[in-house]
């Protein structure tokens, strides 16, 4: 059955509705990899959270791993709203989204699932993360810094059992994801900047089949709403 990975949601909500029912069809036998940064910039946190919850209450296989922005959201609810380094507009759309006046009042039922996210999951093939892994460290998976928000970074292949390595973390262009693709490249990035949809390059979400090395694009349909250009 197939296996997908897709990543850097940012709130958008229907955007990743129709890549499921739309673009995947997913089924209950496939299994879906969610490479983090499922909340925050976006319009609809909570609703990209709730979608998760539901589909794997009816026995979906999905499977979430945590980014940057879901321990962001984490640290604002424990330390407060000044730890979220987010724009005002960015913070009036999330606490909009969760109807609530700090980020504080979080519902406990996705306090608890945000903090169950793994920060990486290895697959007979596959490494999956959100940012990658800093290959200069003696223990690869104790550095959880690294896995949130490493860039730049040079796998040694070696260490990974000559696996692939699937992450998200910086926007790339459509163009760049698709070459990488058709290459087979051995380390490829899916965050194509779904919730950048000011800047041509970006505002897709995009799904790879782990298998069938299938790429499945959806733009971006939450728009409009308020967003800062990327780059």
């Amino acid at each position: 059955m197939p296996r997908y990975a897709l990543t850097d949601i940012h709130g958008c909500a229907q955007t990743l509705k129709a890549m499921v029912h739309d673009q995947l069809r997913l089924t209950k036998k496939d299994e879906l990899y969610l490479l983090g940064d499922l909340v925050n910039k976006g319009p609809d946190s909570k609703e990209v959270l709730d979608f998760i919850l539901h589909l794997q209450k009816q026995k979906y296989q999905v499977h979430c791993l945590r980014g940057n922005h879901d321990q962001m959201l984490l640290k604002g609810i424990t330390k407060g709203p000044k730890h979220l380094s987010l724009t005002p507009t960015e913070q009036e759309l999330l606490l909009e989204s969760f109807k609530i006046s700090s980020v504080q009042h979080l519902p406990e039922k996705y306090v608890s699932f945000l903090k169950s996210l793994s920060y990486y999951l290895e697959l007979p093939d596959t490494y999956l993360v959100h940012a990658g892994f800093d290959f200069n460290q003696d223990d690869l998976f104790s550095d959880k810094e690294a896995m949130l928000n490493i860039r730049d970074y040079k796998p040694d292949w070696e260490r990974l059992g000559n696996k692939k390595l699937l992450h998200g973390h910086t926007p790339t262009p459509l163009h760049a994801i698709k070459k990488a693709v058709t290459h087979k490249s051995q380390k490829l990035n899916l965050d194509a900047g779904c919730v950048y949809y000011k800047n041509a390059a970006y505002g897709n979400l995009v799904a790879l089949d782990l298998d069938a090395q299938e790429l499945f694009v959806q733009p971006n349909i939450d728009r409009p709403y308020p967003v800062a250009r990327k780059g």
